[in-house]
Protein backbone atom coordinates (compact mmCIF):
# COMPACT_ATOMS: atom_id res chain seq x y z
CA UNK A 1 0.00 0.00 0.00
CA UNK A 2 1.08 3.58 -0.58
CA UNK A 3 1.16 4.39 3.11
CA UNK A 4 -0.85 4.63 6.32
CA UNK A 5 -2.15 8.01 7.45
CA UNK A 6 -4.05 7.04 10.59
CA UNK A 7 -5.31 9.56 13.12
CA UNK A 8 -2.61 10.68 15.57
CA UNK A 9 -4.62 9.46 18.55
CA UNK A 10 -4.30 5.92 17.25
CA UNK A 11 -0.51 5.98 17.05
CA UNK A 12 1.37 3.69 19.43
CA UNK A 13 -1.73 1.80 20.52
CA UNK A 14 -1.28 -1.81 21.51
CA UNK A 15 -3.14 -4.32 19.39
CA UNK A 16 -5.48 -5.05 22.29
CA UNK A 17 -6.49 -1.38 22.45
CA UNK A 18 -7.84 -1.09 18.91
CA UNK A 19 -11.59 -1.21 18.51
CA UNK A 20 -13.43 -2.37 15.39
CA UNK A 21 -14.28 1.25 14.68
CA UNK A 22 -10.57 2.19 14.90
CA UNK A 23 -9.63 -0.43 12.33
CA UNK A 24 -12.42 0.57 9.97
CA UNK A 25 -11.24 4.18 10.24
CA UNK A 26 -7.67 3.15 9.43
CA UNK A 27 -8.84 1.10 6.45
CA UNK A 28 -10.94 4.04 5.24
CA UNK A 29 -7.85 6.25 5.23
CA UNK A 30 -5.49 3.57 3.94
CA UNK A 31 -7.30 1.88 1.05
CA UNK A 32 -6.77 3.85 -2.18
CA UNK A 33 -10.14 3.07 -3.75
CA UNK A 34 -13.44 1.57 -2.63
CA UNK A 35 -15.98 0.89 -5.34
CA UNK A 36 -19.48 -0.57 -5.12
CA UNK A 37 -20.45 -2.64 -8.12
CA UNK A 38 -23.79 -3.98 -9.37
CA UNK A 39 -23.13 -6.67 -11.98
CA UNK A 40 -26.81 -7.09 -12.85
CA UNK A 41 -27.31 -3.40 -13.63
CA UNK A 42 -23.79 -3.18 -15.10
CA UNK A 43 -22.83 -0.05 -13.14
CA UNK A 44 -20.49 1.05 -10.37
CA UNK A 45 -20.31 3.85 -7.81
CA UNK A 46 -17.05 5.02 -6.25
CA UNK A 47 -17.08 5.53 -2.47
CA UNK A 48 -13.44 6.65 -2.20
CA UNK A 49 -10.60 7.13 -4.65
CA UNK A 50 -7.18 8.71 -4.54
CA UNK A 51 -3.77 8.41 -6.17
CA UNK A 52 -3.82 6.64 -9.51
CA UNK A 53 -7.49 5.78 -9.08
CA UNK A 54 -8.47 9.45 -9.15
CA UNK A 55 -7.52 9.41 -12.85
CA UNK A 56 -8.38 5.79 -13.59
CA UNK A 57 -12.01 5.61 -12.50
CA UNK A 58 -14.91 8.03 -12.24
CA UNK A 59 -17.47 8.68 -9.52
CA UNK A 60 -19.93 6.46 -11.38
CA UNK A 61 -19.82 4.52 -14.60
CA UNK A 62 -20.41 1.34 -16.55
CA UNK A 63 -19.11 -1.74 -14.76
CA UNK A 64 -17.80 -3.38 -17.93
CA UNK A 65 -15.78 -0.23 -18.66
CA UNK A 66 -14.25 -0.55 -15.19
CA UNK A 67 -13.31 -4.17 -15.90
CA UNK A 68 -11.63 -3.17 -19.15
CA UNK A 69 -9.67 -0.37 -17.47
CA UNK A 70 -8.46 -2.60 -14.64
CA UNK A 71 -7.43 -5.72 -16.53
CA UNK A 72 -9.19 -6.31 -19.86
CA UNK A 73 -6.68 -4.38 -21.98
CA UNK A 74 -3.43 -5.35 -23.67
CA UNK A 75 -1.05 -6.48 -20.97
CA UNK A 76 1.75 -4.05 -21.79
CA UNK A 77 -0.32 -0.97 -22.60
CA UNK A 78 -3.73 0.59 -22.10
CA UNK A 79 -4.65 -0.13 -25.73
CA UNK A 80 -8.18 -1.45 -26.05
CA UNK A 81 -8.64 -5.01 -27.17
CA UNK A 82 -10.33 -5.92 -30.45
CA UNK A 83 -14.12 -5.53 -30.44
CA UNK A 84 -14.65 -9.26 -31.00
CA UNK A 85 -12.94 -9.98 -27.69
CA UNK A 86 -14.91 -7.31 -25.83
CA UNK A 87 -17.89 -9.63 -26.12
CA UNK A 88 -16.26 -11.77 -23.42
CA UNK A 89 -16.13 -8.94 -20.86
CA UNK A 90 -19.71 -9.54 -19.75
CA UNK A 91 -18.69 -12.99 -18.55
CA UNK A 92 -16.03 -11.51 -16.27
CA UNK A 93 -18.52 -9.47 -14.22
CA UNK A 94 -19.43 -12.03 -11.60
CA UNK A 95 -17.25 -13.63 -8.95
CA UNK A 96 -17.67 -16.92 -7.15
CA UNK A 97 -16.86 -15.86 -3.63
CA UNK A 98 -14.05 -13.58 -2.52
CA UNK A 99 -11.42 -12.85 -5.12
CA UNK A 100 -8.02 -11.19 -5.18
CA UNK A 101 -5.60 -10.39 -7.94
CA UNK A 102 -2.78 -8.07 -8.91
CA UNK A 103 -2.92 -6.15 -12.14
CA UNK A 104 -0.93 -3.70 -14.21
CA UNK A 105 -2.82 -0.58 -15.30
CA UNK A 106 -1.94 2.40 -17.45
CA UNK A 107 -3.12 5.97 -16.99
CA UNK A 108 -3.31 8.41 -19.86
CA UNK A 109 -0.17 10.56 -19.93
CA UNK A 110 1.95 8.26 -17.73
CA UNK A 111 4.89 6.55 -19.41
CA UNK A 112 5.19 3.84 -16.75
CA UNK A 113 2.56 1.32 -15.64
CA UNK A 114 0.97 1.25 -12.20
CA UNK A 115 0.72 -1.99 -10.23
CA UNK A 116 -2.43 -2.48 -8.20
CA UNK A 117 -3.87 -4.99 -5.75
CA UNK A 118 -7.59 -5.63 -6.11
CA UNK A 119 -9.76 -7.46 -3.56
CA UNK A 120 -13.37 -8.32 -4.35
CA UNK A 121 -15.98 -8.99 -1.66
CA UNK A 122 -19.46 -10.27 -2.69
CA UNK A 123 -22.50 -8.80 -0.94
CA UNK A 124 -24.79 -11.67 0.11
CA UNK A 125 -25.00 -13.27 -3.34
CA UNK A 126 -26.82 -10.27 -4.80
CA UNK A 127 -24.54 -9.78 -7.77
CA UNK A 128 -23.18 -6.72 -5.99
CA UNK A 129 -19.55 -6.43 -4.90
CA UNK A 130 -17.15 -4.26 -2.98
CA UNK A 131 -13.90 -3.59 -4.82
CA UNK A 132 -11.06 -2.52 -2.49
CA UNK A 133 -8.02 -1.45 -4.48
CA UNK A 134 -4.54 -0.18 -3.68
CA UNK A 135 -1.58 0.93 -5.74
CA UNK A 136 1.57 -1.03 -5.01
CA UNK A 137 4.64 1.19 -4.90
CA UNK A 138 7.00 -1.45 -3.54
CA UNK A 139 9.97 -1.58 -5.92
CA UNK A 140 10.65 -5.14 -4.90
CA UNK A 141 7.22 -6.11 -6.18
CA UNK A 142 7.86 -4.38 -9.50
CA UNK A 143 11.12 -6.30 -9.81
CA UNK A 144 9.33 -9.51 -8.87
CA UNK A 145 6.71 -8.78 -11.52
CA UNK A 146 9.40 -8.35 -14.18
CA UNK A 147 11.15 -11.54 -13.05
CA UNK A 148 7.90 -13.44 -13.24
CA UNK A 149 7.47 -12.22 -16.81
CA UNK A 150 10.86 -13.67 -17.72
CA UNK A 151 10.10 -16.97 -16.03
CA UNK A 152 6.78 -17.19 -17.85
CA UNK A 153 8.19 -16.37 -21.29
CA UNK A 154 7.81 -19.93 -22.54
CA UNK A 155 4.44 -20.39 -20.88
CA UNK A 156 3.22 -17.16 -22.39
CA UNK A 157 3.59 -18.50 -25.88
CA UNK A 158 0.14 -19.74 -24.91
CA UNK A 159 -2.12 -16.77 -25.58
CA UNK A 160 -5.07 -18.38 -23.87
CA UNK A 161 -5.80 -21.35 -21.66
CA UNK A 162 -8.73 -22.69 -19.68
CA UNK A 163 -10.10 -25.79 -18.01
CA UNK A 164 -13.22 -27.34 -19.58
CA UNK A 165 -15.80 -29.75 -18.14
CA UNK A 166 -17.85 -31.01 -21.07
CA UNK A 167 -20.44 -32.79 -18.94
CA UNK A 168 -21.22 -29.65 -16.91
CA UNK A 169 -20.61 -27.36 -19.92
CA UNK A 170 -18.36 -25.12 -17.80
CA UNK A 171 -15.02 -23.37 -18.07
CA UNK A 172 -12.67 -22.31 -15.30
CA UNK A 173 -9.13 -21.07 -14.65
CA UNK A 174 -9.29 -18.87 -17.74
CA UNK A 175 -6.01 -17.13 -18.56
CA UNK A 176 -5.44 -14.59 -21.33
CA UNK A 177 -1.69 -13.90 -21.20
CA UNK A 178 -1.89 -10.86 -23.50
CA UNK A 179 -3.98 -9.28 -20.75
CA UNK A 180 -2.43 -10.75 -17.61
CA UNK A 181 -0.65 -13.85 -16.31
CA UNK A 182 -3.36 -14.29 -13.68
CA UNK A 183 -6.30 -16.59 -14.20
CA UNK A 184 -9.72 -14.95 -14.27
CA UNK A 185 -12.74 -16.09 -12.32
CA UNK A 186 -15.12 -15.81 -15.27
CA UNK A 187 -18.53 -17.46 -15.55
CA UNK A 188 -18.89 -18.59 -19.15
CA UNK A 189 -20.24 -21.86 -20.45
CA UNK A 190 -18.07 -23.84 -22.84
CA UNK A 191 -20.89 -23.84 -25.43
CA UNK A 192 -21.08 -20.04 -25.20
CA UNK A 193 -17.31 -19.65 -25.47
CA UNK A 194 -17.22 -21.90 -28.53
CA UNK A 195 -19.89 -19.99 -30.46
CA UNK A 196 -18.27 -16.65 -29.64
CA UNK A 197 -14.72 -17.74 -30.41
CA UNK A 198 -15.55 -19.06 -33.89
CA UNK A 199 -16.01 -15.41 -34.94
CA UNK A 200 -12.29 -14.84 -34.26
CA UNK A 201 -11.19 -17.73 -36.50
CA UNK A 202 -10.15 -17.14 -40.11
CA UNK A 203 -13.28 -17.81 -42.24
CA UNK A 204 -11.69 -20.70 -44.15
CA UNK A 205 -10.80 -22.39 -40.84
CA UNK A 206 -14.12 -21.94 -39.04
CA UNK A 207 -15.66 -25.23 -40.17
CA UNK A 208 -12.66 -27.20 -38.90
CA UNK A 209 -12.71 -25.23 -35.63
CA UNK A 210 -16.34 -26.16 -35.05
CA UNK A 211 -15.55 -29.80 -35.75
CA UNK A 212 -12.54 -30.13 -33.49
CA UNK A 213 -14.14 -28.21 -30.60
CA UNK A 214 -17.44 -30.10 -30.78
CA UNK A 215 -18.04 -31.84 -27.41
CA UNK A 216 -19.16 -35.08 -29.06
CA UNK A 217 -16.08 -35.09 -31.30
CA UNK A 218 -13.80 -34.62 -28.29
CA UNK A 219 -15.54 -37.33 -26.29
CA UNK A 220 -15.30 -39.80 -29.15
CA UNK A 221 -11.80 -39.06 -30.40
CA UNK A 222 -9.76 -38.10 -27.36
CA UNK A 223 -8.97 -40.76 -24.79
CA UNK A 224 -7.67 -39.96 -21.30
CA UNK A 225 -4.24 -38.32 -21.32
CA UNK A 226 -4.19 -37.78 -25.10
CA UNK A 227 -4.06 -34.53 -27.05
CA UNK A 228 -5.34 -33.16 -30.34
CA UNK A 229 -4.37 -29.93 -32.05
CA UNK A 230 -5.28 -27.79 -35.02
CA UNK A 231 -3.28 -25.00 -36.69
CA UNK A 232 -5.29 -22.07 -37.99
CA UNK A 233 -5.37 -18.28 -38.22
CA UNK A 234 -7.09 -16.43 -35.40
CA UNK A 235 -7.56 -12.78 -34.44
CA UNK A 236 -5.34 -11.54 -31.64
CA UNK A 237 -6.42 -8.84 -29.22
CA UNK A 238 -5.35 -6.12 -31.67
CA UNK A 239 -7.68 -7.59 -34.30
CA UNK A 240 -4.93 -8.99 -36.54
CA UNK A 241 -5.05 -12.57 -37.78
CA UNK A 242 -2.06 -14.61 -36.61
CA UNK A 243 -1.17 -18.29 -36.82
CA UNK A 244 -2.05 -20.24 -33.67
CA UNK A 245 -2.14 -23.84 -32.55
CA UNK A 246 -5.34 -24.89 -30.77
CA UNK A 247 -4.57 -27.68 -28.32
CA UNK A 248 -6.95 -29.92 -26.36
CA UNK A 249 -5.55 -32.17 -23.64
CA UNK A 250 -7.89 -34.62 -21.92
CA UNK A 251 -7.21 -34.64 -18.20
CA UNK A 252 -6.37 -37.83 -16.30
CA UNK A 253 -9.84 -38.43 -14.87
CA UNK A 254 -12.34 -41.26 -14.66
CA UNK A 255 -13.52 -42.62 -18.02
CA UNK A 256 -17.04 -41.26 -17.59
CA UNK A 257 -15.70 -37.76 -16.95
CA UNK A 258 -14.75 -35.47 -19.80
CA UNK A 259 -12.46 -32.71 -18.59
CA UNK A 260 -9.98 -30.96 -20.83
CA UNK A 261 -7.31 -28.33 -20.77
CA UNK A 262 -7.62 -26.05 -23.80
CA UNK A 263 -4.78 -23.80 -24.93
CA UNK A 264 -4.12 -21.40 -27.79
CA UNK A 265 -0.42 -21.27 -28.64
CA UNK A 266 1.15 -18.43 -30.60
CA UNK A 267 3.03 -20.04 -33.52
CA UNK A 268 2.86 -17.04 -35.85
CA UNK A 269 6.59 -16.36 -36.13
CA UNK A 270 7.43 -20.05 -36.54
CA UNK A 271 4.82 -20.50 -39.27
CA UNK A 272 5.94 -17.38 -41.13
CA UNK A 273 9.55 -18.55 -40.98
CA UNK A 274 8.49 -22.00 -42.20
CA UNK A 275 6.47 -20.48 -45.04
CA UNK A 276 9.39 -18.31 -46.09
CA UNK A 277 11.59 -21.40 -46.12
CA UNK A 278 9.00 -23.34 -48.09
CA UNK A 279 8.71 -20.52 -50.62
CA UNK A 280 12.47 -20.52 -50.98
CA UNK A 281 12.57 -24.24 -51.71
CA UNK A 282 9.44 -24.03 -53.84
CA UNK A 283 11.15 -21.34 -55.89
CA UNK A 284 14.22 -23.53 -56.25
CA UNK A 285 12.05 -26.46 -57.33
CA UNK A 286 10.17 -24.45 -59.97
CA UNK A 287 12.90 -22.20 -61.31
CA UNK A 288 15.58 -22.87 -63.91
CA UNK A 289 18.90 -22.32 -62.16
CA UNK A 290 20.65 -20.92 -65.27
CA UNK A 291 18.13 -18.35 -66.53
CA UNK A 292 16.04 -17.61 -63.43
CA UNK A 293 12.86 -18.35 -65.41
CA UNK A 294 10.36 -21.06 -64.55
CA UNK A 295 11.64 -24.53 -65.37
CA UNK A 296 9.56 -26.94 -67.46
CA UNK A 297 7.51 -28.16 -64.51
CA UNK A 298 6.90 -24.63 -63.28
CA UNK A 299 5.76 -23.14 -66.58
CA UNK A 300 3.62 -26.20 -67.36
CA UNK A 301 1.80 -25.72 -64.06
CA UNK A 302 1.21 -22.05 -64.93
CA UNK A 303 -0.16 -23.02 -68.35
CA UNK A 304 -2.51 -25.70 -66.99
CA UNK A 305 -3.81 -23.28 -64.34
CA UNK A 306 -4.45 -20.67 -67.04
CA UNK A 307 -6.33 -23.24 -69.15
CA UNK A 308 -8.55 -24.19 -66.19
CA UNK A 309 -9.28 -20.54 -65.44
CA UNK A 310 -10.02 -19.80 -69.10
CA UNK A 311 -12.61 -22.61 -69.21
CA UNK A 312 -14.36 -20.95 -66.25
CA UNK A 313 -14.66 -17.69 -68.17
CA UNK A 314 -11.34 -16.15 -67.25
CA UNK A 315 -9.21 -13.71 -69.23
CA UNK A 316 -7.90 -14.23 -72.76
CA UNK A 317 -4.77 -16.39 -72.91
CA UNK A 318 -2.11 -16.76 -75.61
CA UNK A 319 0.94 -19.00 -75.63
CA UNK A 320 4.18 -18.67 -77.55
CA UNK A 321 7.08 -21.05 -78.16
CA UNK A 322 10.49 -19.42 -78.74
CA UNK A 323 13.60 -21.13 -80.07
CA UNK A 324 17.05 -19.52 -80.48
CA UNK A 325 18.18 -19.87 -84.07
CA UNK A 326 21.27 -21.99 -84.89
CA UNK A 327 22.01 -22.47 -81.20
CA UNK A 328 23.76 -25.82 -81.77
CA UNK A 329 26.39 -23.96 -83.84
CA UNK A 330 27.12 -21.72 -80.85
CA UNK A 331 27.95 -24.67 -78.60
CA UNK A 332 30.01 -26.30 -81.34
CA UNK A 333 31.91 -23.07 -82.17
CA UNK A 334 32.30 -21.29 -78.82
CA UNK A 335 31.77 -24.07 -76.31
CA UNK A 336 29.07 -24.79 -73.76
CA UNK A 337 30.18 -22.05 -71.37
CA UNK A 338 29.51 -19.43 -74.07
CA UNK A 339 26.24 -21.16 -74.87
CA UNK A 340 25.17 -21.02 -71.21
CA UNK A 341 26.08 -17.33 -71.12
CA UNK A 342 23.92 -16.70 -74.20
CA UNK A 343 20.98 -18.58 -72.62
CA UNK A 344 21.35 -16.53 -69.46
CA UNK A 345 21.31 -13.30 -71.46
CA UNK A 346 18.25 -14.47 -73.36
CA UNK A 347 16.54 -15.36 -70.06
CA UNK A 348 17.21 -11.80 -68.89
CA UNK A 349 15.55 -10.43 -72.03
CA UNK A 350 12.41 -12.50 -71.35
CA UNK A 351 12.33 -11.50 -67.68
CA UNK A 352 12.58 -7.84 -68.66
CA UNK A 353 9.93 -8.20 -71.38
CA UNK A 354 7.40 -9.91 -69.10
CA UNK A 355 8.04 -7.76 -66.02
CA UNK A 356 5.01 -5.67 -65.08
CA UNK A 357 2.79 -7.49 -67.59
CA UNK A 358 0.36 -10.38 -67.28
CA UNK A 359 2.98 -12.66 -68.78
CA UNK A 360 5.12 -15.51 -67.50
CA UNK A 361 8.21 -17.00 -69.13
CA UNK A 362 9.78 -20.41 -68.68
CA UNK A 363 12.56 -22.54 -70.11
CA UNK A 364 11.04 -25.59 -71.77
CA UNK A 365 14.35 -27.28 -72.40
CA UNK A 366 17.69 -26.55 -74.10
CA UNK A 367 17.23 -23.41 -76.19
CA UNK A 368 13.42 -23.63 -76.28
CA UNK A 369 11.34 -21.24 -74.16
CA UNK A 370 7.62 -20.74 -73.55
CA UNK A 371 5.81 -17.49 -72.70
CA UNK A 372 2.28 -17.45 -71.28
CA UNK A 373 0.37 -14.21 -71.97
CA UNK A 374 -2.88 -13.17 -70.23
CA UNK A 375 -5.26 -10.24 -70.68
CA UNK A 376 -4.22 -9.55 -74.29
CA UNK A 377 -6.17 -9.97 -77.48
CA UNK A 378 -4.67 -12.17 -80.18
CA UNK A 379 -3.40 -9.08 -82.00
CA UNK A 380 -1.87 -7.60 -78.84
CA UNK A 381 -0.16 -10.88 -78.03
CA UNK A 382 1.26 -11.06 -81.58
CA UNK A 383 2.64 -7.50 -81.25
CA UNK A 384 4.14 -8.50 -77.88
CA UNK A 385 5.87 -11.48 -79.52
CA UNK A 386 7.25 -9.18 -82.24
CA UNK A 387 8.74 -6.89 -79.58
CA UNK A 388 10.47 -9.85 -77.96
CA UNK A 389 11.85 -10.97 -81.33
CA UNK A 390 13.17 -7.47 -82.03
CA UNK A 391 14.79 -7.19 -78.58
CA UNK A 392 16.62 -10.47 -79.17
CA UNK A 393 17.79 -9.32 -82.58
CA UNK A 394 19.12 -6.05 -81.14
CA UNK A 395 20.77 -7.59 -78.07
CA UNK A 396 24.49 -8.14 -77.61
CA UNK A 397 25.32 -11.71 -76.62
CA UNK A 398 28.95 -10.93 -75.73
CA UNK A 399 31.34 -13.56 -77.12
CA UNK A 400 28.62 -15.03 -79.33
CA UNK A 401 27.69 -11.69 -80.87
CA UNK A 402 24.27 -11.45 -82.45
CA UNK A 403 21.46 -13.99 -82.21
CA UNK A 404 17.89 -14.26 -83.48
CA UNK A 405 14.91 -16.33 -82.47
CA UNK A 406 11.90 -17.96 -84.08
CA UNK A 407 8.50 -17.68 -82.38
CA UNK A 408 5.23 -19.56 -82.76
CA UNK A 409 2.09 -18.13 -81.13
CA UNK A 410 -1.54 -19.13 -80.75
CA UNK A 411 -4.52 -18.00 -78.71
CA UNK A 412 -6.20 -20.45 -76.34
CA UNK A 413 -9.66 -21.59 -77.37
CA UNK A 414 -12.45 -22.32 -74.91
CA UNK A 415 -12.26 -26.08 -75.42
CA UNK A 416 -8.49 -26.37 -75.88
CA UNK A 417 -6.56 -28.85 -73.80
CA UNK A 418 -2.90 -28.46 -72.88
CA UNK A 419 -1.89 -30.75 -75.75
CA UNK A 420 -4.07 -28.85 -78.23
CA UNK A 421 -2.52 -25.44 -77.63
CA UNK A 422 0.97 -26.85 -77.28
CA UNK A 423 0.84 -28.65 -80.60
CA UNK A 424 -0.23 -25.42 -82.31
CA UNK A 425 2.56 -23.23 -80.90
CA UNK A 426 5.13 -25.93 -81.60
CA UNK A 427 3.93 -26.21 -85.18
CA UNK A 428 3.87 -22.40 -85.56
CA UNK A 429 7.41 -22.13 -84.24
CA UNK A 430 8.67 -24.67 -86.78
CA UNK A 431 6.81 -22.75 -89.50
CA UNK A 432 8.88 -19.71 -88.51
CA UNK A 433 12.03 -21.82 -88.84
CA UNK A 434 11.05 -23.09 -92.28
CA UNK A 435 10.17 -19.58 -93.44
CA UNK A 436 13.70 -18.34 -92.80
CA UNK A 437 13.86 -17.89 -88.99
CA UNK A 438 13.86 -14.61 -87.00
CA UNK A 439 10.11 -14.21 -87.32
CA UNK A 440 6.76 -14.73 -85.55
CA UNK A 441 4.17 -17.15 -86.92
CA UNK A 442 0.59 -17.23 -85.66
CA UNK A 443 -1.69 -20.26 -85.75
Amino acid sequence: MLGVKANTDMINKGIDDYSKEDLLSILDETVDAIVLVDSKQNKYRTIARKGVFASLIGDTGVYEDLIQKIWFHLENSNDAINDDYKAFISYYREFKGKYSRRAKVFVEGDSEPHYIQMNVYPINGTGQYIFAMDELANEEYVEEYATTRKVNTIQNTYLFSMYVDLIKDTTSSISVTEISEDTVNATIKYSQWRMMTVNMIWPDDQKQFMTITDPEYLKENLSTGRTTSFDCKMKNLEGEYIWVKLVFIRAETAEEEFRFVFMVQDINENVKELMNTMKKYESLALKDSLTGLFNRGGIETEIRNAIDLNKKGGSEVSLMMIDLDYFKNINDTYGHAAGDSALKTFGGILLDATSGKSATAGRWGGEEFVVLVRNMTAEEAFDFAEKIRAKVEDADFAEVGKLTCSIGISQLGGEDSFDDIFKRIDSAMYSSKKAGRNRVTKE
